[in-house]
């Protein structure tokens, strides 16, 4: 089955500011990157989703530094970077028409932040007739919310996605 590892919104934004650190977020970004050594060994095609605001004044506008992908992820020249204004990575954005004419059969995701991009990525595929792929527990993350802090946002996601969305795979992130 040919797979993509699919890493959204892993923006300097969300490790610029404290109040926008991510959980765990150097965790994130050594666990993020092992999965990219392994997409890359097999030749797995990784792509990496990129928040892109429309408003000139957004810190998330194409090429402020807000908006970049984070400096330490393992991005190479093969990997494919799609832009998206919405929470849905497939929304008006290139993603679909690429995976089917690359032949993807199954996703693997990773980012950020869980109950959103994340969550409405995954459930997309899942709709789009995405209904195999996988998430590795801690390879994702989100903030802190108003009612729940993030480890139980992690975890509730987890929950529900787990045998419906997708498959989470708890234990050691090996391809």
């Amino acid at each position: 089955m040919k797979q993509a590892l699919i890493i959204i919104d892993m923006q300097e934004i969300f490790f610029n500011y404290p109040q926008n650190y991510l959980f765990k977020n150097e965790q994130l970004v050594i666990n993020i990157n092992e999965l990219i050594k392994q997409a890359h060994e097999k030749n797995i095609q990784v792509i990496f989703i990129q928040h892109t605001s429309q408003n000139e004044q957004d810190e998330l506008f194409e090429g402020k530094n807000d908006w970049k992908l984070h400096k330490d992820l393992l991005v190479s020249s093969t990997d494919k970077i799609i832009k998206k204004s919405k929470w849905d990575s497939f929304y008006q954005t290139e993603l679909l028409d690429y995976l089917r004419s690359n032949e993807i059969e199954q996703l693997i995701f990773a980012g950020a932040q869980t109950e959103f991009c994340l969550d409405t990525t995954i459930r997309a595929a899942f709709s789009l007739g995405y209904q195999k792929n996988l998430l590795f527990k801690e390879t994702h993350s989100t903030l802190n919310g108003v009612i729940l802090n993030a480890s139980d946002i992690i975890n509730h996601h987890e929950s529900i996605w787990n045998n419906r969305f997708l498959t989470v795979i708890d234990g050691e992130t090996k391809l």
